[in-house]
């Protein structure tokens, strides 16, 4: 973590579009619906077993290099549910972040 701005990511250029290709390409094949209200992103996924662990990789990857990040993965009703949340200074991050994910 970026120790000027508690709300930066950590990784490099490289690293960074290394890991928003991989959060388009999770999306592609599996993202049904995305939303936003109230400063929380709720995308929801196909419920397999693929995707979960792609799921979650993503979101252990994030809490690294984005631990300000609140994400939270669930199941409910027969699909993957991913939230997006962040504090005051660090909800572009989040909005870019649940961006990825539609590309």
């Amino acid at each position: 973590m970026n120790d000027e701005d508690p709300a930066a990511c950590s990784l490099d250029s490289g690293a960074l579009a290394q890991r928003l290709t991989a959060i388009a390409e999770a999306g592609a094949g599996s993202l049904i619906s995305r939303q936003a209200e109230d400063g929380r992103h709720l995308l929801r996924f196909r419920a397999d077993a693929a995707t979960r662990t792609r799921l979650e990789e993503i979101v252990a990857a994030e809490a690294e290099c984005c631990s300000f990040l609140d994400l939270a993965l669930d199941q409910k009703a027969g699909e993957l549910v991913l939230s997006i949340a962040a504090p005051r200074g660090g909800q572009a991050l989040a909005d870019a972040l649940a961006g990825a994910f539609a590309r």
